[in-house]
Order: C-alpha cells, then sequence, then structure tokens
C-alpha cells in the first residue's frame, strides 16, 4: 500500500503526477533490480538505502527496514522517521516522496541526491578536495536545515543525528540533511524545557549533557553541529583512533590548537590557507567552540548559528575581492601569508 506525502503539490511537477501509478511495491522492486547490490547507496539508521530508475527515467532513493517484525525500536524509528518527513519540507532537507507497507516490507521513498554524502568527500572519495568556500555554504546550508527543523515547523523537531554521514550533496554541492530515524517532536507544553528518552546519536556527535541525564533538547542538535563544523574544518572523523593520543579526539585537538593561535596546524591541508580563509577558519572554530559547550546553555541556538556563519561568508568574499578577486572557489596557491586574529582565543 502506498501513502503519499500530502505536502507535495499535484501541481509541482508532471512527475508527482506519474508517482502514484509508479509507487507500488511491484513497481519498486523493478526498479531498484529487486533490491540489488549493484544499486545499494547506503545504509540508514533502520535499513539499507538502494537508488531506484522509474519507468519514465527519473531517479528515487528506497531506504528499505530490515526484516524484523518484532523489533519494536525498529518499528518506532520506521514510524518517526514517516512521522517528521510528513511535516517538513525545506530546501535543505531531503524530500519525502511517499512509504509503503507491503507484507513484511517497509520502504520509505525519497528524493535521489546522486553526488554522495558530505563524508565521503571529506574523506577524499568523491571527486576534487572541497575549498573552503564550498565548506562554508556547507555549513549554512545544513545551519539553515536545523534551524527550520528548530523554529520553523509546528513544533520543534529534535533531529539527534546530525552528521555528515547524514548529510547528502547535490551535483551543485548544496547541502540536504537526511536520515529521521532518531528524530524526536518537542513536546507541544511550551513550559516544557526537554524531552526525557533513552539517549540515541552517534558516537563522538552526542551531547555530553544528553548522556549523563537523557534529558533532549534543540541544543542537543546544537552539539552535534559544533562537532560537523569542526570536522569540515579539519577533514577529521570526531575520534581518530590511529592518531596519538593527543589528536585522536579531533574537536578538543582542534579547538585546543584555535585557542593557542595556530589554528592552520588544524586546517585540512588539502584547503588553501589564504589569509581570509585563515581569518574565516577562526570565526567557525570560535562558533564550534560555543556549540560544543559542555553545558547547553552556553550554546546558541542554530539560527544564531545561521547568523553568524552567513556574517563569516560576506565577510570572506569581502576580503577575496579587496585581495584581488582571486575567486572564492578556485584552487590554486596564491602564496599570500595568513594573519591570525583573536576570534579563538577569546573563547
Amino acid at each position: 500500500m502506498l501513502i503519499r506525502n500530502p505536502s507535495v503539490s499535484s501541481t509541482s511537477t508532471s512527475q508527482n503526477k506519474s508517482w502514484q501509478d509508479q509507487f507500488s511495491y511491484q513497481e519498486v522492486c523493478l526498479a531498484t533490480s529487486n533490491f540489488s547490490e549493484q544499486n545499494k547507496i547506503g545504509k540508514g539508521n533502520f535499513g539499507t538505502v538502494y537508488k531506484a530508475k522509474l519507468r519514465d527515467g527519473s531517479m528515487i532513493a528506497v531506504k528499505r527496514a530490515k526484516k524484523n517484525m518484532f523489533d519494536r525500536n525498529l518499528a518506532a524509528e520506521f514510524r518517526s522517521e514517516i512521522q517528521i518527513l510528513s511535516k517538513v519540507e525545506h530546501l535543505n532537507l531531503v524530500k519525502f516522496l511517499g512509504h509503503l507497507e507491503h507484507q513484511d516490507e517497509r520502504l520509505i521513498l525519497v528524493e535521489y541526491i546522486s553526488n554522495g554524502t558530505l563524508r565521503e568527500h571529506l574523506d577524499g572519495s568523491r571527486g576534487e578536495p572541497l575549498a573552503f568556500s564550498q565548506r562554508l555554504n556547507i555549513a549554512i546550508d545544513i545551519a539553515h536545515a536545523v534551524a527550520y527543523l528548530h523554529g520553523y515547523t509546528d513544533n520543534p523537531i529534535i533531529h539527534r543525528d546530525i552528521k555528515p554521514s547524514n548529510i547528502l550533496l547535490t551535483d551543485q554541492l548544496r547541502a540536504k540533511v537526511s536520515d529521521f530515524g532518531f528524530a524526536r517532536l518537542s513536546p507541544y507544553d511550551t513550559e516544557a524545557t526537554h524531552i526525557s528518552t533513552m539517549v540515541k546519536g552517534t558516537v563522538g556527535y552526542v551531547d555530553p549533557e544528553y548522556l549523563n541525564t537523557n534529558h533532549l533538547t534543540e541544543r542537543s542538535d546544537v552539539y552535534s553541529f559544533g562537532v560537523l563544523l569542526v570536522e569540515l574544518i579539519t577533514g577529521r572523523r570526531p575520534v581518530e583512533r590511529n592518531r596519538g593520543r593527543q589528536q585522536r579526539l579531533s574537536t578538543e585537538w582542534a579547538l585546543r590548537k584555535c585557542r593557542e593561535g595556530d589554528v592552520v596546524v588544524a586546517m585540512d591541508p588539502r584547503m588553501r590557507r589564504t589569509s581570509a580563509a585563515v581569518a574565516a577558519v577562526e570565526r567557525m572554530m570560535a562558533l564550534a567552540a560555543e556549540c560544543a559547550a559542555p553545558e547547553r546553555a552556553a550554546r546558541p541556538a542554530m539560527r544564531r548559528c545561521a547568523e553568524v556563519l552567513w556574517s563569516v561568508r560576506r565577510d570572506f568574499q569581502h576580503e577575496q575581492q579587496r585581495a584581488g578577486g582571486a575567486g572564492a572557489g578556485t584552487r590554486r596557491r596564491d602564496g599570500s601569508t595568513a594573519t591570525y586574529g583573536s576570534s579563538c582565543m577569546e573563547q
């Protein structure tokens, strides 16, 4: 049985009009070549993700739940993702198309994003290394998406699993937040300060206060976003087990380098180190330090994060133009000398 996303307009595209006919279980099997290994593109919280080619040639992504009807947690994650995705629509969120339940099969249908995950790009397995300007744009896209979830829906949505492997990138390197299996709706009670819930998330990204108290708030996503900002700058994962003890916890190491006035050491070596880029990185790292504060009361709201990053981009572009219009997206080395500010030192 197909249930479509009610927020998708029937007049938005001609493709939408054909989906009702194409989204049967049999059609999905045909479109994925019976869920072949060749069409597997990733794994979500509750199962495997496949690309599917519809009869009209268009592509979608199909999230197939694990076949364990007795797993209550799995069923809850499936229902949660459907509930959340059906409520939201934003440029920087993966678009929900509908879901299917057929015997012991449970499928979620979403738009197909062909350019992989942010984590793959940071690992260097997808195309050219990301330039600083591209990383900054991606950070802004993610901030917009999470700010929308927290503040612009009927009642706030907490994602609980913000990390680069859950960020998909379009061919134009626009970021789209995906995988809402762990997401939770905030309570309708406006006086409620948190949700009491079992801790879920990914090691390295989980809010330490949430971990200690089981109290979930929007600031838990802010903590994860701070860790993600550090990843964008360093290219490293939160835990690098093959590095020395001082560098194993990437967020702590990078923020310490920033406080010591040596932020350039923490920058991904594949990024250009112009004075404009280093100054912008210092401000991004200062924001990351605020987001990753141990106590959630000290963390900014996601809307504030977006405003800060907009300001960083504006000043970065201004400095690029002032320095001679080298081009924010070019990758040549211009030999300019980095000068260090005090953004990190003030944290």
